[in-house]
C-alpha cells in the first residue's frame, strides 16, 4: 500500500499552487517536447494570449522550472526550455491524463446508475 499524501505538506502545496496558475501545466508539457521560441510556444500551446504567456514564462522561470536563453543577434533570439525538475512534470502530465481517462470513462456509467 502507498503512503497517503499529506495534502497540507508545503511541498503538496507548493506544487497546487504552481499548477493552479491558469495555462502552467500546458506550457509545461507543451515544452517536454523540447526549446521553443516564444512564437512556436505561443503557436502549440493554442490558448494563452502574450501578455498571460509572458507573464507564465516569468513565473515559471522564477521558479526554476524553465530557463530562458537569448542568442545574440541581430535578430535576438529567445527560447524556453524546461529544467530538470520542469522535466519532471511529466509523469504528473501523465498521471493527470490517467485520472482523466478514468474520470471520463466513470462519466456514462454515473448517468446510468
Amino acid at each position: 500500500m502507498t503512503k497517503p499524501v499529506d495534502s497540507q505538506c508545503r511541498a503538496f502545496q507548493l506544487a497546487i499552487d504552481v499548477l493552479g496558475r491558469p495555462w502552467t501545466a500546458l506550457i509545461l508539457n507543451v515544452l517536454q517536447r523540447g526549446p521553443l521560441r516564444f512564437g512556436e510556444l505561443a503557436d502549440a500551446a493554442k490558448g494563452p494570449g502574450d501578455k498571460v504567456l509572458s507573464a507564465r514564462l516569468k513565473d515559471l522561470e522564477a521558479r526554476g522550472l524553465i530557463r530562458r536563453s537569448v542568442e545574440p543577434g541581430p535578430p535576438v533570439r529567445v527560447s524556453y526550455e524546461l529544467t530538470s525538475s520542469g522535466k519532471a512534470f511529466e509523469q504528473v502530465a501523465v498521471a493527470i491524463e490517467r485520472w482523466g481517462r478514468d474520470l471520463l470513462d466513470e462519466k456514462p456509467r454515473r448517468r446510468r446508475a
